[in-house]
């Protein structure tokens, strides 16, 4: 009796702070971010038991990844909604900025139909507004081509009234009519509400509950300074009351290890308990080092009926509504993000769905042939000719020889091995770390200029660029007996700030020769600081050739691609094993 006393008296004294014994059974616990790599400006929604999730992508093709969950831990590639040149013909080629393209997109599901909205920036013209959509998510043939409309703001909401009608909300944060068959736009817009004096209120979501109309938005900018704030009316058109408390979510001001939490969206699970997520940066309050960029997190909501909603405060480790069973049974042919990479690039297998290109590629560019995968180098090298002189095809618009997959460890090693017999001298193929054209880190095996009676040389070339002040470059010879035979290179972390490039015989992998190594500084903010980076593999001229070909000879051919993640920071002291 005494022992059932204690007990008693230790649950009371949890209840105050919503610990009950009952609750404390059912809570589940789980680990951000929930799509770890660059997976800015998440937006979710879930259908008969699974949850779908698309992401911001800016001028990486295929844009606008479609993932899907039915645990909330374990996310699927499912499709892209923009695959194809044909959907958007020379949209791409005729962009120009690092971080122009698919801005943050908004994903729902109705009548039997899914739909993503999304804008296009582009530096020069007007932009671009776009919806997509399926009935078949794990599909990319199955996303039409889309509607277009001509927004004025970005980042637009999709929301259907009891009545039917559409409407698409925008930054600003303004409301109009969209027509999803013709695109054709209400005028004027309405204003809604500017938000709680943060600049940028931007990243509207609108949500019909209890007889109100929620609008939650984004202000503060997508930096240090972010925050997730609400308002609600009675009418859609408003007048919008802003929540006494705003921001209802943020990071800001604190020490904590996740920053730039904004950027949010809720959803249901089958048992009726609200979720939500957001944008957030692996960074600590000191902001330099983050090469993943802005990725998914998850926190759990609680929203009472006539209530504001209340939002879990963002951390690395999370408690909260039970999690679905863990389940990772879904269609589809796309890998699960979490998981290791492994390609032998079989002759006929399709290229992996987790690959991506920096804008559109050329058409002859990529393809699998009986040698692995095989890249054509183009005359733009990683960084591209950016002057006055420097035509489409020499800065890169007209697509770069570099495909990659997210970083999406903190720790991790990539290698990939490299079959390579350039003849003309500039010709160059390797591995990189690449954020955007302006901040990348390559290894490459390169066939240098003759020095004075001699042969050109085939050496290693170890060179990066970015935020901040990068190591000086290296060359060192290849060894006469590596020559003419693949060659290993590996990408590692060394710790979570740093990266180590090297290369080896596959045969003797203890011959391992460090090329060079640098900070992840490089790759965080500066030119990219919308984006995250990528690792992967390359081909260039340097410029050699004319018109869109390089001289002939220098193909690349890849194999045995390998990418496995070793550990997941949550703190800036605390990290989990991969999975």
């Amino acid at each position: 009796m005494a022992r059932l006393n204690l007990l008693l008296r230790f649950a009371a004294c949890l209840l105050p702070f919503g610990y009950g014994v009952a609750a404390q059974a059912e809570n589940s616990t789980f680990h951000n971010p929930i799509l770890p790599g660059w997976h800015s400006d998440p937006s979710c929604t879930q259908v008969d038991g699974t949850f779908y999730c698309v992401t911001s992508t800016f001028i990486a093709f295929p844009g606008l990844p479609i993932y899907a969950s039915k645990d909330l831990i374990n996310w699927k590639l499912a499709s892209h909604a923009w695959s194809r040149e044909s959907q958007l013909p020379g949209v791409s080629w005729s962009t120009k900025g690092q971080q122009d393209g698919m801005y943050a997109a908004t994903l729902r599901y109705r009548d039997g139909e899914f739909y993503v909205i999304c804008e296009y920036l582009r530096t020069d013209e007007n932009i671009l507004g776009v919806v997509f959509k399926s009935t078949d998510p794990f599909s990319d043939d199955s996303w039409s081509d889309p509607v277009t409309f001509g927004p004025h703001k970005i980042d637009p909401d999709l929301f259907w009234d009891d009545d039917g009608k559409v409407y698409a909300a925008t930054q600003g944060i303004i409301l109009q009519d969209l027509d999803l068959e013709t695109g054709e736009l209400s005028q004027p817009a309405i204003e809604l509400w500017n938000g709680t004096g943060g600049v940028w209120p931007e990243g509207p979501h609108i949500y019909k509950k209890d007889g109100y109309y929620y609008l939650l938005i984004a202000e503060g900018g997508t930096e240090r300074d972010h925050a997730i704030t609400i308002a609600r009316a009675r009418a859609i058109d408003g007048p919008y009351e802003p929540y006494p408390n705003n921001p209802i979510l943020t990071n800001r001001g604190t020490d904590e290890y996740f920053q730039t939490v904004g950027h949010g969206d809720l959803f249901q699970d089958v048992e009726g308990n609200w979720w939500g997520v957001a944008l957030a940066t692996r960074c600590g309050p000191e902001f330099q080092v983050f090469p993943m960029g802005r990725e998914t997190v998850l926190y759990p909501v609680t929203w009472e009926e006539g209530e504001w909603p209340v939002l879990q405060p963002v951390r690395g480790e999370m408690s909260g509504w039970p999690l679905p069973p863990a389940n990772r049974d879904l269609p589809g042919d796309g890998p699960f993000n979490s998981d290791p990479d492994k390609y032998d690039f079989a002759k006929g297998s399709p290229i992996p769905r987790n690959l991506v290109y920096w804008r559109v590629p050329g058409e002859e560019t990529f393809s699998v042939t009986s040698r692995g995968l095989q890249v054509v180098p183009t005359r733009s090298n990683l960084t591209g000719n950016w002057g006055e002189s420097g035509s489409n095809v020499l800065s890169g618009k007209e697509g770069l020889a570099f495909i990659g997959r997210r970083q999406t460890h903190t720790l991790f090693t990539f290698t990939v091995d490299l079959t390579f017999d350039p003849k003309q001298e500039g010709q160059e193929a390797g591995v990189t770390m690449f954020l955007t054209q302006f901040n990348h880190i390559d290894l490459g095996i390169k066939l240098l200029p003759a020095k004075k009676g001699k042969k050109p040389e085939l050496s290693f070339s170890f060179a990066s660029q970015g935020t901040g002040t990068p190591p000086p470059p290296q060359t060192i010879p290849v060894p006469h007996d590596w020559a003419k035979h693949p060659i290993r290179l590996q990408i590692q972390t060394v710790n979570a700030t740093h990266y180590e490039l090297s290369a080896a015989p596959p045969s003797k992998p203890e011959s391992k020769i460090v090329v060079g190594a640098a900070s992840a500084s490089l790759l965080s903010g500066g030119a990219g600081s919308f984006v995250g980076s990528l690792v992967g593999v390359y081909a260039t001229c340097n410029g050699q050739g004319s018109g869109t070909a390089c001289p002939k000879g220098g193909e690349a051919f890849f194999n045995r691609w390998r990418y496995d993640g070793e550990a997941q920071y949550i703190s800036a002291t605390e990290s989990i094993p991969a999975k």
